[in-house]
């Protein structure tokens, strides 16, 4: 008697893609990470594609060792993973170790990849879109940016799993082949570079009050002198020397307490 062929129907993929979404950082803890998470969202994969107790309860222990990835770009290990079980199901000789490698070799790239992409460049955009409307009373900011952040990340991590389903694992090695990542990351730099310049334009408020007299003359410091040299100079110079500070290693908390005191001790002797 034939073998009957077992193929995944996508609302399968679905399924299993929406289990990762919702549960992806459930059960975490420093001994798995994200593991009780990936085997949850395999488990409708798993009870698809095998018949015994035996298969099915081997299946989900083999997702149970050690992971850890940014969850929307590295979705696409998921739908990688799908497709080898799937072939696996049919007869294909891949190992518990092929499967497991494949997840250790991918984890930390897309964890790289995924981090640049959502946390430094999307997720900063979109507050920074989101907070220049509420700061003006705009009830719009924070919703809007609850619903951008949310189409977004679930955009990303759909695409990306049902690319790795696809596609397999021979997509990943292509796309990292042909320098694709690299570009994207590099794009994503220079926008995240430009995102934060912006918000420091927009946000840092440093101006001062002291006045110079020359003569019978009252020149005013801030605008005779430092908005002629360059607007928000003063902003620009706060902002560097917290880089400075963070590039010397000091910790963040202390460097708020130094803006504290700098900005106290300016007020009480009037230089703000």
């Amino acid at each position: 008697m034939e073998k009957r062929h077992k193929k995944l129907r996508k609302w399968d993929i679905i399924k299993s893609f929406f289990l990762w979404l919702t549960f992806s950082h459930a059960c975490y803890n420093y001994e798995r990470l994200q593991a009780s998470a990936f085997a949850h969202a395999m488990a409708p994969i798993i009870k698809k594609l095998y018949d015994t107790k035996e298969e099915i309860a081997q299946g989900l222990k083999r997702h149970l060792v050690f992971f850890n990835t940014e969850p929307n770009v590295g979705a696409i290990i998921h739908g990688i993973v799908i497709a080898m079980e799937e072939e696996r199901a049919n007869g294909a000789p891949i190992t518990d170790e092929a499967i497991n490698s494949v997840k250790t070799g991918l984890m930390g790239p897309m964890a790289g990849i995924g981090d640049t992409i959502t946390q430094g460049t999307i997720t900063p955009i979109l507050l920074a879109f989101g907070i220049g409307l509420a700061v003006e009373g705009n009830l719009i900011g924070p919703i809007l940016y609850v619903i951008l952040i949310a189409a977004a990340i679930i955009g990303i991590a759909y695409f990306m799993w049902m690319q790795g389903y696809r596609l397999g694992r021979k997509a990943v090695e292509q796309l990292l082949e042909s320098n694709m990542f690299n570009n994207i990351i590099t794009a994503a730099g220079v926008l995240g570079c430009t995102v934060i310049g912006a918000l420091t334009g927009k946000f840092v408020n440093l101006s001062t009050k002291l006045t110079l007299s020359v003569g019978e003359a009252q020149i005013n410091v801030q605008a005779d002198i430092f908005d002629k040299i360059m607007p928000k100079l003063l902003p620009l110079l706060l902002t560097l020397g917290v880089f400075w500070l963070v590039k010397k290693g000091k910790n963040p908390i202390t460097i708020m307490l130094y803006i504290v005191a700098f900005g106290v001790i300016g007020s009480v002797i009037g230089v703000f």
